[in-house]
């Protein structure tokens, strides 16, 4: 009895995932077959009026469009298939000049990227072989069921009207062999119900082998990204000095130099006048807590102690506790790193948790954090009103700085409405 229930649970499931498969394939036509066949049209032309000048001012935009078509479908692909196919676009200078200059600037930064001709071999590909891989996701079930409302009867009208039917290699004429028909269709059936999801997953993998940069690209991105963040990295300790300097000059030493001077003053009273002294010595106690305060929060700024001591996890768990947003936090890793990893990672923590409580008005927090595969894990999650971004200026895009220092990298989910999940992955060993 329970094998047989077990059966049945199987074959719901393979239907389910097979009617899932099949709108997914019929998804992937339609934006191949549209999609990918219109923006490929307009690459070519738009590329071709380049030397007419026409086309430095359209290519940048097509070539946008295409890059968005190109990300909706990695998106997919993780989606629905669990492949994860990386963007591995050049960044752009930060310094690119505007108007005609920059223009024109862009265009030929576009079209030196060799992510560009992946891009533009991808709509190809997608429109011929990745749009038969999709249909046939859609299409074999669909002629299974065909087949058998053949068998049911449809086949009368369509005979009475055009004599006989050929469905794939049966000639049908009437019910014998309408019959037929229906047995080649249960066979299409079976077929797309067993097919179709792995259709799908052919489809992704298809477009992973032609999107995915070739291992000399791969390295010399890494070349180029590590170049950039060791300058952010160089400005950022900059940055850090600056402001450790400023604290200390403008908190602390001015407390201990007005707790000198009240000590100066103690010592010539401490005979004339007792009773005031008294009170500069309790003013001067007050000022030596102050400067101690302060200057431990300047350290905890630096480095947190119980980061110090007891590692990421449990700074993480403490950073949690003080938060005003109930916050759940597993970690799925015992050891330690090196300190500079897991400075990088708590700060990068605090900052996310920190977007959740004040922009994202979460009413609850889950942080993950593990260690697989020779990487460091994180993933930040809220309920909040979602709509976040790595833009200029913000917190995140620090975040992804400081990450990218360590060739880390960070990713960020975050529909209109919510939920908002940041995951960051850091290579590093555990020791």
């Amino acid at each position: 009895m329970e094998t047989t229930r077990s059966t049945r649970v199987t074959a719901a499931e393979r239907g389910r995932a097979a009617v899932t498969a099949g709108i997914q394939g019929l998804a992937l036509t339609l934006l191949a077959l549209v999609g990918s066949i219109t923006l490929f049209v307009l690459s070519v032309v738009s590329i071709a009026l380049i030397p007419i000048g026409v086309g430095v001012f359209t290519t940048p935009a097509v070539l946008t469009l295409v890059r968005m078509h190109t990300g909706q479908r990695r998106l997919l692909a993780a989606r629905w298939a669990g492949t994860r196919i990386p963007p591995g676009y050049r960044p752009f200078p930060r310094d690119l000049r505007t108007g005609i200059t920059g223009q024109v600037e862009r265009c030929a930064l576009l079209l030196k990227d060799p992510a560009t001709w992946r891009d533009l071999q991808w709509l190809l590909v997608d429109m011929t072989a990745g749009a038969v891989v999709a249909v046939l996701a859609v299409g074999v079930p669909l002629q299974g069921v065909f087949g058998l409302l053949l068998g049911a009867g449809l086949w009368s009208p369509i005979v009475a009207a055009e004599g006989t039917y050929w469905y794939m290699f049966v000639p049908v004429t009437g019910w014998g062999t309408a019959g037929i028909a229906a047995g080649v269709g249960v066979v299409f059936l079976a077929a797309g119900v067993r097919l179709a999801p792995a259709l799908v997953g052919a489809h992704f993998r298809l477009t992973a082998a032609v999107l995915v940069p070739n291992r000399q690209e791969e390295l010399e991105q890494r070349i180029d990204r590590l170049t950039e963040t060791r300058h952010d990295a160089v400005d950022s300790s900059a940055a850090e000095l600056r402001r450790i300097e400023r604290d200390l000059h403008d908190g602390a030493q001015a407390r201990l130099v007005a707790m000198g001077m009240n000590l100066s003053t103690i010592e010539a009273l401490i005979e004339k006048d007792p009773a005031k002294a008294k009170e500069l010595v309790a003013t001067a106690r007050e000022s030596s807590a102050d400067a101690l305060t302060e200057l431990r929060d300047l350290v905890r700024g630096i480095h947190p102690p119980v980061l110090a001591e007891r590692g990421l996890g449990d700074a993480v768990k403490a950073l949690a506790l003080r938060l005003p947003v109930p916050t759940e936090v597993d970690v799925e890793f015992t050891g330690r790193m090196e300190a500079p990893v897991e400075s990088a990672a708590y700060f990068a923590v605090s900052e996310a948790l920190t977007n959740a409580v004040k922009h994202a008005g979460a009413g609850r927090i889950w942080v993950d954090v593990s260690h697989e595969q020779g990487s460091l894990r994180i993933a930040v999650t809220d309920d909040g009103r979602g709509g976040a971004s790595i833009g200029a200026g913000s917190g995140l895009s620090g975040v992804e700085r400081r990450l990218g220092t360590f060739d880390g990298v960070l990713a960020v989910s975050s529909p209109a409405g919510g939920p908002t999940m940041v995951t960051m992955e850091i290579p590093c060993e555990l020791f």
